[in-house]
């Protein structure tokens, strides 16, 4: 029995208008930033009066959180799938997730990072729920990192927490954007280009 089905139906109602205006925000703060999204605007990307959405949601800020836990929750799943393949290198590891970012931002599913001087990452940092989550997918993360390191694969001279924020910057990196805005490239281009210059820089490419 899933978890919907044990819901009454007066939850379940609340539970996929919830579910509306989160995906409603998600899809704002990827293609407006949290700056420039409104309440108004996320009441009629939902579909549902702004009075309704206050109902669920007590402050913007409070949606901004609920779309940033959803998307970590998106991150933190993606992760555990990887560490189930065991003998994939962890370099390897770390590319698909660089990889599964820059299509979570092609496809406008990933909310992009908040300033670190925004109201709204002040919010996030005294949110319980998205640290719990940041925190776990950092410590996951960080395992690959320092396994790459030790096996040679990552600079060692570079600190572990350098190639952790720069997994993070690929969820919001505005060279996809722009690259995906000018109609010149392929979806999988994008995703090639912005991998291989992460991990590989700006170098030749090496031929096959």
């Amino acid at each position: 029995m899933t978890t919907m089905a044990r819901l009454s139906y007066k939850e379940q109602i609340q539970r996929v208008r919830e579910d509306a205006i989160v995906e409603a925000v998600n899809r704002l703060l990827a293609t407006k930033g949290y700056d420039a999204m409104t309440v108004d605007e996320v009441a009629a990307e939902a579909g549902m009066a702004k009075a309704s959405v206050y109902k669920h949601f007590a402050s913007k800020e409070d949606l901004a959180a609920a779309a940033m836990v959803r998307a970590l929750d998106r991150a933190v799943a993606f992760v555990d799938g990887q560490r189930e393949q065991a003998d994939t290198p962890p370099m390897d590891q770390l590319k698909a997730v660089a990889r599964w970012a820059i299509a979570s931002q092609l496809e406008g599913e990933m909310p992009s990072l908040p300033s670190q001087n925004s109201a709204l990452s002040n919010s996030l940092q005294a949110n319980e729920a998205y640290m719990d989550r940041l925190i776990s997918l950092s410590n996951k993360l960080s395992i690959w990192i320092t396994q790459a390191q030790t096996s040679g694969q990552l600079s060692s001279d570079l600190p572990a927490e350098m190639m952790l924020y720069i997994l993070f910057a690929r969820a919001c990196d505005p060279v996809v954007g722009m690259l995906k805005a000018s109609g010149m490239y392929t979806n999988e281009q994008i995703l090639d280009w912005v991998t291989t210059t992460t991990f590989d820089g700006v170098g030749p490419l090496a031929k096959a």
